[in-house]
């Protein structure tokens, strides 16, 4: 296509969607009324599910496709990651050295690890019930990991960190939210429409199918930034250009070709030794 077809191409849906969101718009309440119909039938139909976090409500209940949707653009923003960064053949693996890491800092980072995996952990498993949920679980119990290359170095955190099991939990829960919609639409009802009973309110049981789409985001999304964070942490502290390779290979943060900064303000010597 040339340039002016790509840019009429481009008018016209840009027109397009301006058009439906005047529209949209005009459908909104008056600015400024006392009532808000949306939000007294989010709050209804939170209470009618018995899903005491109206949020979580929202998000797995009443637009749980567009929830979908969010977690596919982690899903995929994570996929493209693993392409680009991926180790390309003039590119060689370095074995990280040990950081130093100040006593202080690996005593109150080490404590906070467990801390912040169950506050994540509890994050996930009550977003039904009280601000929070799998988006933010997740990205907590992922944080709790990565806590321990501060507390330590790189390679604690690679024991801990089999890389292909994230990356099998990541597309499980994606998955894992996919069936649960599809679950829905055979059991005779819609696309991630509840199918479960509802339990009693304001309990870990309660909200139908809110706490098992939230521990399926929670999967995806700890796994997601888990693994998006290694492929980064790898560019920087463990692959460097091959001597000889072609020109624009990854620098040194100082400017040099090859290395690799391995830990809080320590890099390997020059030879390798």
């Amino acid at each position: 296509m040339s340039r002016r077809g790509r840019l009429w191409t481009l008018a016209v849906g840009a027109l397009g969607v301006a058009a439906l969101l005047v529209w949209a718009c005009t459908g909104l309440p008056h600015f400024g009324q006392p009532h808000h119909p949306y939000g007294t039938r989010a709050v209804h139909a939170s209470l009618a599910r018995r899903t005491a976090n109206v949020i979580s409500s929202v998000n797995f209940d009443q637009r749980a496709f567009d929830t979908l949707g969010e977690e596919s653009i982690l899903f995929g923003a994570v996929l493209g990651t693993v392409v680009l960064l991926r180790q390309t053949r003039d590119e060689r693996t370095v074995t990280p050295r040990p950081a130093r890491v100040h006593p202080a800092v690996r005593r109150h980072a080490l404590l906070l690890v467990p801390v912040t995996l169950v506050a994540g952990i509890y994050i996930v498993a009550h977003g039904q019930l009280s601000p929070g949920g799998g988006f933010q679980g997740g990205v907590v119990i992922a944080t709790a990991l990565h806590m321990l290359y501060i507390a330590v170095d790189y390679r604690a955190l690679e024991r801990i960190r089999p890389l292909a099991l994230y990356e099998i939990a990541d597309a499980a829960g994606e998955g894992a939210y996919l069936m649960l919609g599809i679950a829905g639409a055979l059991a005779g009802t819609s696309f991630l429409a509840n199918f479960v009973p509802l339990g009693t309110f304001n309990t870990l049981a309660s909200g139908g199918t809110v706490p098992l789409l939230n521990a399926a985001i929670g999967v995806e999304v700890a796994s997601a930034v888990v693994v998006l964070l290694a492929r980064f942490l790898d560019q920087a502290l463990e692959i460097e250009r091959r001597p000889g390779g072609r020109p624009g290979g990854r620098k040194r943060p100082d400017g040099a070709p090859g290395g690799s900064r391995i830990g809080p303000g320590i890099r390997p010597p020059e030879n390798g030794k």
